[in-house]
Parts: C-alpha cells; structure tokens; sequence
C-alpha cells in the first residue's frame, strides 16, 4: 500500500509540474477519439470522415476552450447527417439547440461532461458515468449527462437506418422525418438510460457525501447496484434489447473506476478518525476529523566523487586528511 501511496505523490508531482501539458495532451486524445468515433459510426460525408479531418479537429480544438469541442462535434454530426437527408439535419439541429440551451444554463464550463457522457455510451461502458460524476461532482451534473446520452442515441438510431432513411423519396421524406422525430424522442430504451444515469448520481453524490466510514466505496457499490437494477428491470418491464452481459460488465467497470478516483482524489485513514466537540456562544459544534494518507516520495540523493591526479577520490582524500589530524601526523608526508 504505501508503495502506491509513493506512485500516488510522484503522480501529483508530474501533473504540477507539467499540468498545461498533460491536459493538452488528454484534451488532443479526447478530441481525437471523439471525432473518431464519429467519422467511423456515421461518415456519410467522404471528406469529413477522412483521416486528416480527424487529426485536424483534434488539434484546432487542442487549442481552444472544452465547449469548442461540444459544437465542432455537434457541426461534424450534422454535417454527416446533411449528406444522408436534409430533414434529418434540421431535426437533429433543433434537438441540439435544446438540449444547449439547458446545457449552457447549469453547467456552462463543464463542456468536457457532454463528451465524456456520450462516449462511455458509445464504448459502451456507460454505468461508468454515474459513478465518476457522483463522486467528483455535483447533482447538477445529471444535465451534461443526459444531454451525452441523448445526442448518443441519436447517432445510433441514424446509424441503424440510414439505408432506409437514404433511400426514401420526396414522398417519403415528411414520413421518414416524423418517423425520425418519434424514435429520438420517444425511444424507451433512451430514457431507460438516462433514468438509470441520473438516479445512479444522485444516489453515488448523496452517500458519497454522508459522514460515515468508507462513503466512498459505498457510494460506488451503491451506485453501480442501483444502474444494474434499474436498466435490467426497465429492460425486462419495456422488453428491449439490453445486452445484460454489457450492463453487467459496466457496473463491474463502475466500481473499479470508483476504488481508482477514491484512491487518488479521497485516501483517508478511518483507523484515525477523530470526533471533537466545541461550542461557541450561539452554538454546540460535533466535528468528525479524519486525516489523509499522505507518504512523501524519497529524494534521490546524488553522491559526487571526483578523483585527484593519483586517482584517489575526494572521500578518501578527506578522510586521510582528518586522520592526520588527529594523529598530528605532517600533512604533505601523508598525501
């Protein structure tokens, strides 16, 4: 354990002292396997889903602030899905624009939320999400999570019809746009996924934030119990096409990735844990102290030897020296 403890310091110390960049670093890997993601699931435009196009957006959005990101991805979307039908675009287009609009209105710098969200669902490890978003945030970060499992759905379901939907008529085109209007918004399966989502961070922030020992493993059991009950009994109730074996393997992923945040972002010592009592002249104080773990990493110390003409090292020279000293033995008989 205090092995790790040791890795842990030296982590932190990396991150200060190179922090710009290994955020640009995660920020160009975000990007590059968000637009990735995207050009490989829905490219429908030859020259947006080009290997430089990918590369390019990743860097140009290196650069600039997380929310860039959000709306060059939400451009690529509906890019791709304006050479597939152009309905499909204006839809998908209003839909973003809602979903901005609340976006921009609670969380406006947690742009990096909406795509972390929309990309557990497309790795398909989405009960990851209520983990670390009930663990390190606040409740209200259900919104940039829903709004990832929302702008997810609606890529897969253009891409599991793009054939029928590239192959209708002008006749067909107001059927094949009401029709695309109904499955976004009223797939089950969707808000199957964001109920378990925002029920799974509200439980994971509010045990996570009790004062009892171990809040956090319990918050990260609970969570993960409580998304693999909801989308496995809403799968059976709406009779969908959940894999169990996948949710299964995401509450699994879910805990772990709960251990892992505890252990870097929240390692205490309840075997120190301390209650302490105080009062002032309007109020009684019960305060419940318990101390971090905390290992300092060891210093390399670096030992310089240098030799003289005769090839003896300065410590050899030093010693011989305070020998000579001591026994008043002439010093240049002695070198």
């Amino acid at each position: 354990m205090s092995t790790l403890l040791v890795w842990r310091e030296k982590l932190q110390r990396l991150y200060a002292s190179y922090s710009i960049y290994i955020l640009k670093g995660s920020q160009f890997l975000l990007g590059l396997i968000l637009f990735g993601l995207i050009n490989y699931n829905i490219g429908f435009m030859k020259m947006a889903s080009s290997v430089f196009c990918t590369a390019g957006l990743a860097v140009i959005c290196t650069f600039l602030p997380m929310v860039i990101m959000v709306i060059a991805a939400s451009a690529l979307i509906l890019v791709h899905f304006y050479a597939l039908s152009l309905p499909i675009a204006f839809v998908s287009a209003v839909i973003f624009l809602l979903m901005y609009i609340f976006y921009f209105r609670f969380t406006p710098k947690k742009a990096w939320l909406v795509l972390i969200a929309a990309l557990a669902f497309g790795l398909k490890i989405p009960f990851v999400i209520p983990v670390a978003f009930g663990l390190m945030g606040t409740p209200v970060w259900i919104v940039p999570a829903a709004c990832g499992v929302i702008s997810y759905y609606m890529v897969d379901f253009v891409k599991g019809s793009a054939a029928a939907l590239k192959s209708a008529d002008a006749d067909g085109i107001a059927a094949s746009l009401a029709g695309f209007t109904k499955q976004v918004l009223g797939n089950k399966e969707m808000w199957l996924m964001i109920m378990a989502v925002v029920i799974g961070i509200l439980v994971v922030n509010m045990v996570r934030s009790r004062a009892v020992s171990n809040a956090w493993k319990i918050a990260s059991a609970t969570g993960s119990v409580v998304c693999l009950v909801i989308a496995a009994a809403g799968n059976v109730a709406l009779e969908g096409n959940i894999s169990y074996m996948s949710i299964a393997v995401s509450a699994a992923l879910g805990l772990v990735l709960g251990f892992v945040l505890e252990f870097l972002f929240f390692s205490v010592d309840y075997s120190r844990t301390e209650n302490i009592q105080f009062e002032d002249d309007e109020y009684y104080y019960y305060v419940k102290a318990i101390p971090k773990v905390g290992v300092s990493a060891p210093e390399k110390q670096v030992k310089h030897i240098t030799e003289d003409a005769g090839g003896r090292n300065t410590e050899d020279i030093l010693l011989t020296r305070s020998l000579s000293k001591e026994l008043g033995i002439d010093k240049e008989k002695t070198e």
